[in-house]
């Protein structure tokens, strides 16, 4: 049995999505700019998303902007208001926790003279109201705290801290990163003072290389690539009509059915936990109780393991056809210990220790309990030959 338990890094496409972007490339391989039948039949394929992707989030299709995945569309929105905004004042808020994306991008603009505060989280990772209050000042621009973390899966309530910051001063802007969160929470920008949300379609069985940034008509803010002008000027280049389909459908599949499909998550993180609970030296990071597991996401579970190097067990699960992460992909090659483990207070024994579970709508019962299974197996011959 294959078991592909790494669905944080990035989700296999789903049958209809690569369809349809086949036919695509196939039939409406136009550019949207050009003005012959094709590439109107290409220009209407971006209508058609723009009005799927607006639909679910209950926004206006021209906040919509299309990017090349979570990362651009992070810098656009930290760097792009930062510039724009930079009269009112050059304070920026965001947490120790978040992606690289957001993280090497606050530490970016501070080289450009911006001031940023990094706010601690709890044990479960999450924000204390309080802490943000406290750091807003009278020149703070922008505050940016992810929704869902990547590598433990914390949840934030970011109605209320974006509440907070518009409390505080509505001019101050909100932006979430919600790579990990859309496609398995409703998410109403509107409604829950969300300025600027990022958001990558590998994430959700859509294709790589593809994502969108929701920018609310209100906020100011300046492009950070320039060319052709297309997307009104603030993300030039050529759309990309397939993938941008691909997104749409992709989002559309999830969004059709979503509350059984966070239900049934759920249920099989509830029990994969209660599993990991039950083995000597293992412990779950972020909220390890069953029956509080809605506080957290329904598809990141990290557990550290006491004695083994998680370079070790991740191979030795790779061994029996189990496939998982030892942290954020996009961090993975770089030697120093996680960020996010430290700010929620992992023991240091353990930070090198962590590995990290996540799934999709694809992933069944049946392969989590056969990974729980070799877990149970591999972990004391591991310790065994562990050296001390």
């Amino acid at each position: 049995m294959q078991v592909y338990l790494d669905n944080s890094a990035t989700t296999r496409p789903y049958d209809s999505v690569r369809d349809l972007m086949r036919q695509i490339e196939d039939e409406n391989y136009g550019n949207p700019s050009s003005m012959h039948m094709i590439g109107v039949r290409a220009e209407k394929e971006l209508r058609k998303a723009h009005e799927i992707l607006s639909g679910i989030l209950k926004v206006k299709e021209k906040e919509i902007v299309f990017t090349s995945g979570g990362t651009e569309s992070d810098n656009l929105a930290l760097i792009g208001c930062a510039r724009a905004n930079c009269r009112a004042g050059k304070h920026l808020i965001t947490t120790k926790i978040e992606h690289p994306a957001v993280l090497e991008t606050m530490k970016f603009l501070e080289t450009e003279g911006y001031e940023v505060t990094y706010l601690d989280v709890d044990e479960n990772g999450r924000v204390e109201l309080s802490a943000l209050k406290d750091a807003l000042r009278k020149d703070t621009i922008l505050v940016s705290i992810m929704h869902v973390n990547n590598e433990i899966g914390s949840l934030q309530d970011i109605a209320g801290l974006a509440e907070a910051v518009h409390a505080f001063d509505p001019a101050i802007l909100f932006h979430t990163d919600a790579v990990q969160s859309f496609g398995k929470f409703a998410i109403h920008p509107k409604r829950m003072g969300i300025d600027l949300l990022s958001v990558s379609g590998h994430k959700i069985h859509g294709p790589k290389g593809i994502g969108f940034l929701y920018v609310d008509e209100r906020v100011k803010i300046h492009p950070i690539i320039h060319g052709g002008g297309q997307q009104k000027g603030l993300r030039s280049g050529t759309e990309n009509v397939a993938a941008i389909a691909g997104l749409a459908m992709a989002a559309k599949e999830i969004y059709d059915d979503l509350t059984s499909v966070t239900d049934r998550l759920y249920a099989l993180k509830a029990d994969f936990v209660r599993q990991l609970n039950a083995m000597d030296g293992v412990r779950v990071n972020a909220v390890q109780d069953p029956g509080r597991i809605r506080e957290t996401a329904p598809h990141i579970v990290s557990a550290s393991v006491e004695g083994i190097r998680a370079e070790v067990l991740l191979h030795a699960l790779e061994d029996k056809e189990i496939f998982v992460s030892s942290g954020s992909a996009c961090a993975s090659n770089k030697p120093a210990l996680s960020q996010t483990l430290q700010a929620i207070g992992v023991e240091r024994n353990l930070l090198d220790s962590t590995i990290r579970f996540s799934f999709s709508t694809q992933t069944t019962k049946e392969e989590l309990d056969y990974t729980a299974d070799v877990m149970r197996q591999l972990l004391p011959m591991l310790r065994r030959y562990t050296r001390h």
